[in-house]
């Protein structure tokens, strides 16, 4: 029978009931993280992320301990690499992916290492032995304000090659840092998912370019499909305003969004014949003129009726008058002949007959006389 320690069965206890307590489970790698850059991000992560190391071995058997209560977390245990840690948190899996990408930290090379390349630019370094040291490494230099310049980007160390210590020796006295250091994600157990870390290392910025993308492919695809969400409506509407607005323009529809409009292209289209028959421009003073004649002509038609029943009245005075003059003067013929056939009933003697007879006509004449001077006057 295997004695196992007390303080082991606590590790497993301990492990157990924080995988069973969190959702999100992760998996870390911290081969190569120096304890200051460890204590750090312990400090920055320690509000949302708790860290949590043991030996490979016992977290293999905590991993099997509670598959029963968290499906498929024994599957966590193919990315168990390097120095394996495990990390809970109540974040989403890709919050706690972006969080510790951040926490990054730069660090200088050490033996073993893999590198990257040394920039070109100045150094601190002053003329002297360290030229060999740099051409050892493959860095061209050159003396420049008395200074040693790096000239051009220099491979100190090819890919999958790893950093010998006079390299990593030459990288720590140039200042260059090309190491990142951090916690190294490899995987993570979000409620019965494990995510790897190719999936969860997303590009924001690229993600985010790809969903404007998407949505201005389905908007395009709605509109002209015609139809309708509340995202398409609005836009719709205004081209379907434009279209039947183009329509009226066209056809010279008038309406009252487009009256302005409608104006405006029958005076552009009057100018336009107007050059194209070089008809000259009316002298001002004749337009003056013209302008005047047809205010005059409207005051005449907007005359008044009661001065114009006035002048029907005077044209029908005269009419009324020439009737009475004539009414007058035959009322005197009437009486004349009356007188007549009066003297000629009466016995007058043959002698006085024709001196009466003539005294009759020259009355008769007088009274006629008189009637056309009367007629004349009021004529």
């Amino acid at each position: 029978m295997v004695h196992v320690a007390e303080s082991k069965k606590k590790i497993v206890k301990e492990f157990s009931d924080l995988i069973n307590s969190y959702p999100v489970i992760g998996v870390v790698d911290m081969e190569n993280l120096p304890t200051a850059q460890l204590q750090k991000m312990r400090r920055q992560l320690r509000d949302n992320v708790l860290i949590k190391m043991t030996k490979r071995r016992l977290i293999n058997l905590i991993l099997d301990n509670t598959k029963e209560k968290k499906k498929g977390i024994e599957e966590m245990k193919n990315y168990l690499t390097g120095m394996p840690a495990l990390l809970f948190t109540q974040n989403d899996s890709f919050i706690l992916a972006k969080t510790l990408k951040k926490s990054m930290s730069t660090a200088p090379a050490k033996p073993g290492q893999v590198a990257l390349i040394v920039s070109a630019g100045p150094t601190p370094f002053s003329p002297g032995p360290v030229i060999s040291e740099l051409a050892s490494a493959g860095i061209k230099t050159a003396i420049e304000n008395g200074k040693i310049v790096v000239k051009s980007d220099a491979v100190v160390v090819k890919k999958g090659e790893k950093v010998s210590s006079a390299i990593a020796g030459i990288l720590t006295r140039l200042g260059v840092e090309p190491m990142e250091v951090g916690l190294n994600l490899t995987a993570v157990y979000d409620n019965g998912t494990i995510f790897k870390r190719d999936v969860l290392d997303v590009d924001e910025e690229e993600f985010m370019s790809k969903i404007k993308t998407a949505y201005n492919s389905a908007l395009g695809l709605a509109l002209e499909l015609s139809f309708l969400t509340k995202e398409t409506t609005e836009i719709m509407i205004t081209k379907a305003f434009r279209e039947a607005k183009a329509i009226a323009l066209s056809q010279n529809i008038v309406a009252d969004g487009i009256k302005e409009e409608i104006m405006a292209k029958a005076n552009r289209e009057m100018l336009a014949l107007k050059s194209k028959l070089n008809i000259p421009d009316a002298p001002k003073e004749e337009v003056k003129e013209e302008v005047k004649k047809e205010e005059q002509k409207a005051e005449v038609k907007a005359e008044k009726p009661e001065e114009k029943a006035k002048s029907d009245d005077t044209k029908e005075k005269p009419k009324e008058e020439k009737k009475e003059v004539k009414d007058e003067v035959i009322g005197k013929v009437e009486e004349v002949k009356e007188v007549e056939e009066t003297l000629k009933e009466e016995k007058v003697p043959s002698a006085a007959e024709p001196a009466e007879k003539t005294e009759k006509k020259e009355e008769i004449k007088k009274e006629e006389f008189k009637t056309k001077e009367n007629q004349d006057q009021k004529n």
